[in-house]
């Protein structure tokens, strides 16, 4: 994929919300996550192409939610390159016992989202990325439950991703190799949610998979 005139778009929730402002400051419009990291990486080495990094995700989403906003936040911008990470609320919500969370929605709605994008922009690479969790913090009281929905939603973002055409990027094992280096809370300070070491070591898995497939971003 050549990198001129391309826009790269990140969807997902608060993981890649990163804090990001709601404005056009380009000191915060990517937030402070991996999708910046990414950005800050690509669109150093390919300044000439000036390609487009753009930030939609919402703190709090579930595929659902994803679905329910995506004319205005995906489709109308019409990205070349499309990544999504979602799924640890889908399952935050089940293992509170929220009534939000009373059906499982995930795959559901996810694949909903990816059948209109698909129909809708064709031509739009996709980018899906493996949900994650380690044992502490928030999943630690409930750790077999967190595992086992979580592990239901990393077999079905993969077969989703074979389904459709996507590049999957796994996440979980990277994980799990840096908490031999250094304990859980240091890579995801909840469990779910990366500190600047876990975003680092997610930016870093996104290129290493993106950027070694056919949807690589060139000059």
């Amino acid at each position: 994929m050549s990198a001129k005139g391309t826009t790269i778009l990140f969807q997902g929730d608060s993981i890649t919300d990163g804090g990001r402002s709601r404005n056009d400051d380009p000191n915060h419009f990517l937030g402070h996550g991996y999708a910046y990291i990414i950005a800050a990486r690509l669109g150093q080495e390919l300044a000439d192409q000036q390609p487009v990094f753009l930030n939609r995700g919402v703190s709090g989403d579930r595929a659902s939610d994803l679905y329910a906003r995506w004319n205005e936040d995906c489709i109308s911008h019409r990205p070349d390159l499309l990544s999504i990470l979602v799924g640890v609320n889908d399952a935050w919500r089940s293992m509170n016992g929220e009534p939000s969370g009373v059906t499982d929605r995930f795959e559901r709605a996810y694949r909903h989202l990816l059948q209109e994008t698909r129909e809708v922009l064709p031509e739009t690479g996709l980018v899906l990325c493996e949900p994650f969790i380690l044992r502490t913090g928030a999943t630690e009281e409930k750790w077999e439950q967190w595992q086992e929905r979580v592990g239901q939603y990393q077999e079905a973002t993969k077969a989703l991703a074979a389904e459709f055409g996507a590049v999957f990027v796994p996440l979980q094992d990277a994980l799990n190799q840096a908490e031999e280096r250094a304990e859980a809370a240091y890579w995801l300070w909840d469990g779910v949610h990366p500190t600047a070491a876990g975003h680092e070591l997610i930016a870093g898995r996104w290129l290493e998979v993106v950027q070694g497939s056919p949807l690589a971003i060139r000059s």
